[in-house]
């Protein structure tokens, strides 16, 4: 006696891209299995706890044009809970802080000339309206930026923000990178001052985890967090996934894992295959949590150029949620963009408190240290692809020479920057490519 039985699907990672996909994989019909190796799925969106607070680990914010992220929430019942609000941009060179607040702010930046104000205002324009970055991918960002901006306002202004966000792979970026970036912060102005308005759900990310974990339970899918997936081999037909609970069979795999883990636990990629995920070029981060009795300068994000400061942006989150969420307490963010081969990961968490901590003094010089009332720092490897010159050459496809195993993660992304938007535009694009390369259904011999 036979009988059709659904295909049986392991995803390997579970940040929000996995979990995505995974539901939408699950609605389709498919048996799904999603592994975790850290013991909350959520993956940069996971939330974490310091000093009584819970919310996002890394900073996130939500924008009026990210359509698919506010398809998720409205999915998951949470649209009555998503909050828009006005916030304000810092800009931080040479020991003095100014507003980025509208389009005349930008005239009065003291480190540039009328002319490469204009400039830059023309640029960012420019930019802004550039509906496909594609032809930008072959152009490096310094030439591009140079060209359009001029030199002054490139030495003065994009250079140190380049480095702050790429380190020395800002020499690699290419145009796209910026492109992508100024055309998101664009879409996050309205009317005619062009001032920025962004959202957050009440409760962070958190609440929007918890959401989709209860729909991911509703749609079937089994989620076993703790459990890194060590190995992806074919076996007797199907895919042999070892991961530290044991050795289970799928029909199929998707990694979202990063690249290089990808490689490492799927040995029979071909060559070709290998070589653009070890072409990937991947930005880590070391981010600070700061809690504070007190207020910074009621920016939501402060850019900094000051080559001495040892993280490369300020995010004041309360400026944006309110600090009545936080017992009212402020709740910043000071990120560090850093290479693979930055010195920082070599560095103690006290140390890098320390430094931090004066760093934000230089930017706050009436900020006294028993204002700070907690300090916990996050690191992560693996965090953004860098969109390097011919990046579209070696982003990492869908389809593999394995039969049955597929690479569906944010190294993919050839549209825009990092963000839970572009995540999961990955998402609606791998689908279509995996459900017309599987089967309906598997007869399997009832028992």
């Amino acid at each position: 006696m036979t009988e059709p039985a659904a295909e049986t699907w392991c995803i390997a990672g579970g940040g929000v891209l996995g979990q995505a996909l995974a539901l939408r994989l699950a609605e389709a019909g498919k048996n799904v299995t999603l592994f975790e190796a850290a013991p909350q799925t959520g993956g940069l969106a996971a939330a974490w706890t310091i000093d009584d607070i819970t919310w996002d680990k890394f900073y996130h914010v939500i924008l009026p044009a990210d359509q698919r992220t506010l398809g998720l929430i409205d999915d998951i019942g949470l649209s009555d809970v998503l909050i828009w609000e006005r916030t304000r941009t810092g800009f931080f060179a040479k020991g003095r802080m100014s507003s980025l607040d509208g389009a005349i702010d930008y005239l009065r930046l003291p480190t540039l000339g009328l002319i490469a104000k204009l400039r830059l205002a023309f640029t960012l324009i420019m930019a802004s309206r550039i509906s496909n970055g594609k032809p930008l991918e072959h152009v490096p960002v310094k030439d591009w930026l140079t060209k359009w901006s001029g030199r002054s306002a490139f030495e003065k202004l994009w250079k140190p923000l380049l480095r702050a966000k790429l380190g020395d792979n800002a020499e690699k970026a290419s145009a796209t990178f910026i492109w992508a970036t100024a055309r998101r912060l664009y879409l996050a102005r309205k009317g005619g001052a062009k001032t920025e308005v962004l959202g957050f759900v009440d409760g962070g990310y958190k609440r929007v985890l918890d959401a989709l974990e209860r729909r991911l339970q509703a749609a079937g899918v089994t989620v076993v967090t703790g459990c890194p997936v060590s190995k992806v081999a074919r076996h007797a037909g199907q895919l042999r996934v070892e991961t530290s609970n044991g050795t289970h069979l799928f029909d199929r795999v998707v990694s979202t894992m990063p690249s290089g883990p990808t490689a490492k636990v799927c040995e029979d990629l071909s060559p070709e295959i290998k070589s653009r995920l070890d072409d990937v070029v991947y930005q880590g981060i070391l981010c600070a949590s700061v809690v504070l009795k007190r207020p910074l300068g009621g920016f939501y994000l402060t850019y900094l150029t000051d080559s001495d400061l040892p993280f490369t942006a300020v995010v004041e989150m309360s400026a944006l949620t309110g600090t009545d969420r936080f017992g009212g307490q402020t709740l910043a963010y000071l990120p560090r963009y850093v290479t693979q081969k930055d010195p920082y990961w070599d560095l103690d968490d006290d140390t890098v408190k320390a430094r931090f901590i004066e760093g934000l003094q230089k930017v706050y010089p009436d900020l006294d240290t028993d204002d700070i009332a907690a300090f916990r720092l996050a690191r992560v490897r693996n965090v953004m692809a860098v969109p390097t010159v011919g990046y579209t050459d070696v982003v990492p496809p869908v389809m593999t020479n394995i039969d049955g195993f597929h690479i569906v993660n944010s190294s993919q992304i050839t549209d825009g920057t990092l963000n839970v938007d572009a995540t999961l535009g990955v998402v609606d694009r791998a689908l279509p490519q995996l459900l017309s390369d599987a089967p309906d259904h598997v007869v399997r011999t009832a028992a």
